[in-house]
């Protein structure tokens, strides 16, 4: 399980990366599931955020102990979701593999299982219908992820996403659906990209906090900047840190005095990025984050 005290175990290196900061697997899509444990192992980055289709590629229990002899921890596992779907048999299909999901994360040792709600279906116009479904997929699975000591993690996309990918936009429509839930059964994830736009973000990160009763309900927190013109569309267009108009430090801030202490993981879409060296993107990430995130 993601172990929220990360923060607090500087790096033996002492001069090294922060100790916060977890490289997500996307941001280095060049790399293989071996380079990656390496090159992170390498520059001291003691953190992976994985993906669902490259682990089951190379091998859940295999790539549970490859990043385990490179004494990296899984930070968090994507995606899960895709909850809207009406029809019954598509249902129980995004079910299925949700609970496929949780036994992945749970084998990889991390307890944050990332989730991507999904997107209206076809022909549909009923935003709130759609949200309901995403509710009762959590109601089913809930239990059976913390049984296996795995968060459900619901994350808001950008707006233009609604549609086609996920319903659930802000950070407040996400807290509507985790709140109904145990903190520790149920939290959210703070993404820059996609939440940097809202004037109500800030108060949202704070309602995430708890009220020192219920627990915190960040169960993620990633980076990545917005840059225009998107470069590669709205999926994959996301800047590099310190590249576009987000605030990175008055999110980060935010986010602390909310009483999250887990790890801090970029996660950057972008083909400019995997263009290039990896090692020389990953020493420019730790760059970055110490000069705009710390």
């Amino acid at each position: 399980m993601r172990d929220d005290n990360i923060r607090s175990r500087p790096h033996p290196g002492g001069d090294g990366p922060p100790s916060r900061l977890s490289l997500n697997q996307e941001t280095l899509r060049q790399w293989s599931l071996p380079e990656l444990a390496d090159g992170c192992a390498r520059a001291g980055v003691r953190g992976v955020g994985l993906w669902r289709a490259p682990v089951q590629d190379y091998g859940v229990a295999a790539a549970a102990r490859l990043v385990r002899d490179a004494g990296l921890e899984v930070t968090s596992l994507c995606r899960g979701g895709f909850f809207t779907a009406e029809d019954p048999g598509e249902r129980a299909a995004a079910l299925k593999d949700n609970r496929a999901a949780i036994e992945e994360a749970a084998t990889l040792g991390t307890g944050t299982l990332v989730l991507v709600s999904g997107g209206l279906p076809p022909g549909s116009r009923d935003l709130p219908g759609a949200r309901e479904r995403i509710a009762d997929a959590l109601a089913e699975l809930a239990p059976y992820a913390a049984e296996r000591g795995v968060r459900l993690a619901v994350e808001p996309l950008h707006p233009m996403y609604a549609a086609d990918r996920c319903v659930v936009s802000t950070l407040a429509q996400a807290l509507d659906l985790a709140e109904r839930f145990p903190a520790d059964r149920v939290g959210v994830v703070v993404d820059t990209y996609h939440l940097w736009w809202d004037d109500t973000v800030g108060e949202g990160i704070a309602r995430a906090g708890g009220d020192g009763g219920g627990g915190s309900r960040i169960a993620a927190f990633q980076l990545a900047d917005w840059v225009t013109p998107l470069p590669e569309g709205v999926l994959l267009g996301r800047g590099q840190l310190g590249d576009g108009s987000v605030d990175l430090r008055w999110f980060r801030e935010r986010v602390d005095a909310a009483g999250y202490r887990g790890p801090i993981e970029v996660e950057i879409f972008s083909p400019a990025l995997w263009e290039r060296d990896g090692a020389q993107v990953l020493a420019e990430i730790v760059e970055r984050f110490a000069a705009h995130v710390e």
